[in-house]
């Protein structure tokens, strides 16, 4: 984040405005509507400037700008289109320690104006840094068709009501949620939409007068996919933003835990090979813990929350417990990475069935069915299974797997840094060797269609088709 987004208030600050054209004029009228204290320096004004002159709404001190009228000046702006003029505003500014922004001089600026979606008092910011304006106003054009314009007054009306919530409802869990269900359960803003505060109101003290005390809490298990955070769904990101705890795993990535609501309280609870940093025993501990003390509780899971992520084990758990759950599945790394890889997991011509598996039943002490998995025409995938390859490679080729048989890792699947190795089963154990993990093997003839179907090349990762020597 290049910038710390920031909402200022100017109502009666002095704020000093350099530029007298059109462009001035756009930021000038955003300024009085905070109410600012404008001060203009310009060698000519637009007619709107002399008419907010002449209505006193706007102070013109000079044609010239020079470092005194800095004093007593809360922020300023350069709206001219003289570069070197602008720079040298900007250099006094900062020596004053006054906020400066010239525009279109991204270098100049020690604070970006947004593009701005006003539903006051509501408000929506979209800023691209000072890289592309352009698109941060297509963006806000998007947010302008999907918020209501009675979405200002829904705030007001509420806002109105915060004291007399606050005093019936003691605990802020009980607030949140009851916020929560006017705004998204209720005919509260359509009241509003249509005109009728009186009964938004009505309907509000009527919500608050029967709002029962703070329920037990609940668990949500969380699918967060492969790594990308567009892999997410909709019911995961919105379990994401209710939660007041989040239990994530060391596979989730930090794009994924952008999205988790920011006073969210987060726990890691990552267990990876060899770096065991909470036993599972603790984490549903953790569980029921936090759901008993009323706390809504998302268990964020790599990949899926059934597939070898060990939700079934908590759930159990939680009925134990009687704590209400809900399980909401995510994008296994077998359909993600091998998607984004290029590998399609079974084809026409290639394999009519696919396997999924993990590499730690061997550590477990628990035989795996060799003769069945080294069928040919059949896709293998093998999760958390790099540190046995070798055995995995020598036993499908002891029980018939060709030993040319097509393979590939994937590393870091779906995200920036993707990176697939290629090669033959006979090369498993030294392909693993090279893998970054946590990595996820793929066997079987479809690899081969790589080539042909690879599309996801994200800009700046290491993925190469290598064959290990």
């Amino acid at each position: 984040m290049n910038h710390y987004p920031i909402f200022i208030h100017l109502h009666q600050r002095k704020v000093l405005l350099v530029g007298g054209g059109q462009v001035a004029e756009r930021k000038a009228c955003a300024l009085l509507q905070a109410g600012a204290l404008l001060q203009v320096v310009a060698q000519q004004t637009s007619i709107q400037f002399k008419e907010w002159f002449a209505a006193q709404q706007a102070v013109y001190v000079g044609t010239e700008f020079s470092p005194d009228l800095l004093d007593g000046v809360f922020l300023v702006i350069a709206a001219t289109s003289d570069s070197a003029l602008n720079q040298r505003i900007f250099q006094a500014a900062e020596a004053a320690a006054i906020f400066c922004n010239c525009v279109d001089q991204p270098a100049c600026c020690s604070f970006i104006v947004p593009a701005l979606i006003d539903r006051s008092p509501i408000q929506v910011a979209v800023s691209s840094g000072g890289h592309a304006p352009v698109l941060a106003r297509l963006i806000r054009q998007q947010f302008e068709v999907l918020l209501p314009f009675s979405l200002g007054r829904v705030a007001t009306v509420a806002g109105r009501w915060r004291k007399q919530v606050k005093t019936a409802l003691q605990h802020i869990n009980e607030r949140r949620r009851f916020w929560e269900h006017l705004f998204q359960h209720s005919c509260f803003g359509q009241y509003i939409a249509s005109g009728d505060e009186a009964a938004a109101e009505t309907l509000l003290q009527q919500q608050l007068t029967q709002h029962q005390p703070l329920p037990q809490g609940e668990v949500a298990l969380v699918g967060a996919g492969p790594g990308d955070a567009g892999l997410l769904t909709l019911h995961a990101l919105q379990a994401m933003q209710a939660a007041d705890v989040v239990l994530y795993d060391a596979l989730v990535s930090a794009e994924v835990l952008e999205l988790v609501r920011r006073d969210a309280l987060k726990i890691s609870v990552g267990k990876r090979c060899g770096l065991h940093q909470v036993q599972q025993q603790q984490t549903n501990e953790l569980l029921v813990e936090w759901a008993r003390q009323g706390k809504r509780v998302v268990r964020l899971k790599g990949g899926d929350p059934f597939v070898f992520g060990r939700g079934g084990e908590e759930c159990a758990v939680l009925r134990a417990a009687s704590i209400p759950f809900r399980v909401i599945p995510g994008i296994s790394a077998g359909l993600g990475a091998t998607a984004y890889a290029g590998i399609p997991l079974t084809h026409r011509d290639y394999a009519q069935s696919v396997l999924f598996i993990t590499g730690h039943q061997q550590l477990a002490g628990q035989a795996y069915g060799w003769q069945t998995l080294a069928c040919a025409r059949q896709t293998l995938v093998i999760y958390m299974g790099t540190l046995q390859a070798g055995e995995i490679s020598r036993q499908l080729i002891a029980h018939g797997r060709a030993a040319s048989t097509p393979v590939a890792i994937i590393s870091h699947g779906t995200q920036a840094s993707q990176c697939v190795l290629i090669g033959e089963l006979h090369q498993l154990a030294a392909l693993a060797q090279q893998a970054a993990t946590p990595a996820l093997m793929v066997i079987g003839e479809v690899v081969q269609l790589r080539q042909q179907l690879a599309w996801f090349q994200p800009s700046g990762n290491s993925v190469a088709d290598v064959a290990a020597a």
